[in-house]
């Protein structure tokens, strides 16, 4: 059936509607007197037996107000960190790509289900990719590095390693093709500094025990150490030759990586020449980092430490090497052992100069900049100058610190650290 024209235009219709704020012809008190009555009285009525309540039932009537009290408090702080920590963490990404993070990040942080969050991961980089999203920006990496971390908060070790050569591969083919382009110097500066992190973390999953293949782990390690030195030469000659303030070369170049930064990935290569018993090659990674940390707090005791270890159980063939390779290096320290590095009783004495001034650095360090790294460092150096005076036949003061390590230890909870120089003591004394 046809449908049938109205019979009123619209425009006339809509007069004979009367606005809903319009008032009738004739005017009518706002309140008569019967009606505030009324409201008062229900307001006298409801403090009554509000007081009455309270009076009968004093605590439970607290009780409740605090809930609800507690409630709204509650209720204003999850809209505070939805704002601060949800809406703020997606800015930078379109709403379609932040849509499919925030579910991703739900599966990872609050409903762990790698299966689902690796879906969503996905779909965002392809909605990223669809949009035009720019893929070696900060926030597609992070995309990225966050998938990888995923995999390695579930134990699977080789897909998060398998994530992030990809990714260091991709960076790596970027920085060849359009790296030295002109007007890419702030982005290529911002890339190479992404790769070195992405190696050194790479280093650190191929020395994990579910992979273990320390000669990658080296390989990654070395080359972010000589990738960071490297640049940082390669920007120390911009500076002097077209003689710029370091101000304008972050401007020209984008900022670089830190001395805490750079100080970060000499140690991590420390370490894994440690882990290989090539102390010759630690050390002075180790005493490069600690002239690169700014300042003297809790790590550098740490660093201090490391240092003193790996010197004592160098040999003196390769103490050798260490001089030479120091020399070569021009790594210098005003603060520690100088000259040349040539018998074991020279090592073991140099050794005992670090770790003591691991113990003079943490003494002079107070809350809130004091840690943890400083109480157990405590523990640590005390226990290695123990060790010391014990390679050096001075039995004496070898028991002395053992003592001293093992109350150290205990007072700061240091469990592993007092079993530890237990075991040495007890050795001493059979």
């Amino acid at each position: 059936m046809a449908a049938r024209p109205m019979s009123t235009p619209l425009r006339h219709a809509i007069t004979h509607l009367r606005p809903l704020h319009s008032f009738s012809r004739r005017p009518h008190p706002l309140n008569s007197p019967r009606c505030l009555r009324q409201q008062h009285r229900r307001a006298g009525t409801f403090t009554t037996n509000a007081s009455s309540l309270f009076r009968q039932n004093p605590i439970s009537v607290s009780l409740a107000f605090l809930a609800i009290l507690a409630g709204a408090g509650g209720l204003g702080y999850a809209n505070y960190l939805y704002k601060t920590y949800i809406t703020a963490a997606f800015h930078n990404y379109p709403e379609p790509v932040a849509q499919k993070l925030r579910r991703a990040l739900y599966y990872t942080n609050t409903e762990l289900n790698a299966q689902e969050a690796i879906k969503y991961y996905r779909q965002a980089l392809q909605v990223a990719q669809e949009m035009g999203m720019d893929p070696f920006s900060d926030e597609i990496i992070g995309v990225k590095v966050q998938v990888a971390k995923l995999m390695e908060e579930i134990r699977q070790m080789g897909k998060a390693v398998q994530v992030l050569e990809f990714l260091r591969k991709d960076c790596l083919e970027w920085l060849r093709q359009a790296g030295e382009q002109e007007h890419n110097r702030v982005k290529r500066t911002r890339i190479l500094a992404k790769v070195v992190g992405i190696s050194v973390k790479l280093g650190e999953l191929y020395g994990s025990p579910e992979i273990y293949q320390r000669d990658l782990a080296e390989e990654r390690l070395v080359w972010a150490v000589e990738t960071v030195l490297k640049e940082r030469q390669r920007r120390d000659i911009i500076r002097v030759t077209e003689g710029m303030s370091e101000e304008a070369l972050m401007e020209v170049e984008g900022p670089w990586m830190t001395d805490s930064e750079t100080g970060a990935a000499l140690e991590a290569l420390a370490h894994t020449y440690e882990e290989k018993d090539q102390h010759y090659l630690a050390s002075p990674l180790f005493l490069q980092a600690l002239n690169l940390y700014p300042t003297k707090d809790c790590h550098a005791v740490v660093l201090m430490n490391n240092l003193a270890s790996s010197l004592a159980q160098q040999s003196p063939r390769a103490a050798a090497a260490v001089d030479a390779y120091a020399s070569s290096a021009a790594i210098t320290s005003s603060e520690g052992p100088t000259g040349p590095v040539a018998t074991r009783e020279s090592l073991i004495q140099n050794a005992s100069t670090w770790a003591q001034k691991a113990l003079d650095v943490a003494a002079t360090v107070q809350p809130p900049t004091r840690n943890e790294e400083c109480d157990i460092g405590c523990a640590v150096a005390t226990h290695n100058l123990a060790e010391f005076a014990e390679m050096m036949g001075r039995k004496e003061d070898a028991r002395r610190k053992y003592v001293e390590a093992i109350s150290i230890a205990r007072a700061v909870g240091f469990e592993d650290g007092v079993e530890n120089s237990s075991a040495r003591l007890r050795g001493l004394a059979g």
